[in-house]
């Protein structure tokens, strides 16, 4: 299984990055976060047109996820909670080929001093126990998305400077690693130990060309399957393309085997 994830960042300016991806990589399953437009505008025969099904939820300006298949859903839920939720838009599992894969993302939580920063260290508890109620750590599932956490100084330039950022606040790193401690492996350091690697490079300080980047998109496994991944890689190419994403994809190989 070949599964990328990508924060878009409004999927209707990133449609044609997403397309190109889509039928250059050919992956079974891509997640994407920030899609930022209302189910009623979202581009699905686009995508249906390219050979996938799409599960959706998403609002007008802010949020929004979706979840690409070549196989159809087994299983579809929306948000935190059965019923209407006010975390659909951040929230998204779809059960494909028996794997539960979680689509999510993580509040950013704008200042350390603000309540929308509480709010976050909250989501990772919600979230853990979202994972206590649905899934179990000794069968293959997935979480990825942009989870809005740099995990180590490793992954953000300059951490010495970063000690106060929402996104490597040593309270977010904790309230991830708890979360992620109930049984999710990082993927990518397991592979890739000691890699300096980024995923995300605002638009606002010249950071790509500098390389002032976080590593903030991941795709985490359950230890039966993280033990699976064949292969992780940042794919740095659509964050060079005009009309770019400050994100790039992150896509991993596991072999689900027999």
């Amino acid at each position: 299984m070949k599964i990328a994830t990508f924060n878009v960042n409004s999927i209707r300016r990133r449609l044609p990055i997403v397309l190109d991806w889509l039928t250059q990589h050919s992956p079974d399953v891509m997640c994407l976060q920030e899609t930022k437009v209302q189910d009623s505008e979202f581009p699905a025969k686009e995508i249906e047109a390219a050979g996938y099904h799409v599960t959706f939820r998403g609002m007008k300006a802010y949020n929004g996820v979706a979840t690409l298949s070549r196989l159809k859903p087994e299983k579809v839920i929306h948000g935190l909670h059965e019923g209407p939720d006010n975390e659909d838009f951040r929230i998204l599992q779809t059960v494909i080929g028996g794997i539960p894969i979680v689509n999510t993302y993580v509040p950013q939580g704008y200042m350390i001093t603000s309540e929308k920063y509480v709010y976050k260290l909250k989501w990772f508890q919600w979230a853990q126990t979202y994972f206590e109620e649905r899934l179990d750590p000794k069968k293959p599932a997935i979480w990825l998305g942009d989870l809005n956490i740099a995990p180590e100084p490793i992954d953000v330039y300059h951490p010495d400077r970063r000690v106060n950022d929402v996104d490597f606040h040593i309270d977010a790193r904790n309230a991830f690693k708890q979360t992620a401690s109930w049984g999710f492996v990082d993927v990518f350091r397991q592979l890739h130990p000691d890699k300096v690697q980024y995923t995300y490079w605002d638009f606002f300080r010249s950071n790509y060309k500098n390389n002032y980047g976080w590593r903030i998109d991941h795709i985490m496994a359950t230890a039966p399957l993280a033990a699976r991944c064949l292969k992780i890689e940042v794919d740095e190419a659509p964050r060079k393309l005009e009309g770019a994403s400050d994100h790039t994809i992150v896509w991993a190989e596991f072999d689900l085997g027999s």
